[in-house]
């Protein structure tokens, strides 16, 4: 019998690779992190296809409201149905980070014009305004913020829909041909690995699915060999 197998699964033993934070730890000034940011199925479309805007308003001020921690994300929007709810995982690029731990913090919504880029609220750090006591985050600037995934979605059918929007917004017209990967914070949204102005990595689609893969990844399964 044969197997058909498109894909690869590969170790690196160099310090290239971006880890991840735990969302109880304080994200560093300058680099990039795998977030999550809920919203409603027509929402999604838009964000995935133009990009995230501003929120005029908040607990933190104007931005763009994230969490490390997806369960925060799958809460939102609050008073919709979990059958238009849709988690999109990002890669975030915090810049340099303000912590609002406390209620009525002198910065609380006004951090970003003393120059900070992201305001960050611990996990369980006592504030009434987050009751959840889950991770949160506002960034300023929605150009820090890349959608990579889509890590929920309502039914099989949106999933795929929307898994296929990120491609072609990676890929900037779908399938047809190799691009240069998008980035947030130097580093590869595909692979997780960090880039440079000189080597920055390139999106093909594979030869068996025609999903846009980084040859850098760590791993991809071929779907088509499923």
């Amino acid at each position: 019998m044969s197997v058909t197998f498109f894909g690869w699964d590969v170790v690196y033993d160099d310090g290239s690779l971006v880890s991840e934070l735990g969302a109880e730890q304080e994200p560093q000034k300058g680099d990039a992190y795998t977030m999550y940011h809920g919203t409603n199925v027509q929402t999604a479309r838009l964000i995935i296809t133009n990009g995230f805007r501003q929120s005029p308003d908040g607990m933190l001020g104007p931005g763009v409201y994230v969490s490390r921690n997806q369960q925060k994300a799958q809460r939102y929007p609050l008073k919709a149905p979990p059958s238009d709810r849709v988690v999109l995982q990002l890669r975030v690029n915090t810049g340099r980070v303000k912590r609002i731990d406390k209620d009525n913090h002198p910065m609380q919504k006004s951090w970003n014009a003393a120059g900070y880029d992201t305001a960050w609220v611990p996990p369980n750090c006592g504030m009434h305004s987050v009751p959840s006591g889950l991770e949160e985050d506002c960034v300023f600037d929605p150009q820090r913020v890349v959608v990579t995934s889509i890590a929920k979605a309502p039914n099989p059918t949106i999933l795929a829909e929307l898994t296929q929007l990120v491609s072609q917004k990676r890929a900037g017209t779908g399938r047809g041909g190799d691009m240069k990967v998008a980035v947030a914070g130097g580093v590869c949204t595909l692979c997780r690995r960090k880039t440079t102005p000189d080597h920055t990595h390139t999106l093909h689609p594979c030869w068996g699915c025609g999903q846009n893969i980084c040859t850098l990844m760590t791993k991809h399964t071929c779907s088509a060999s499923a």
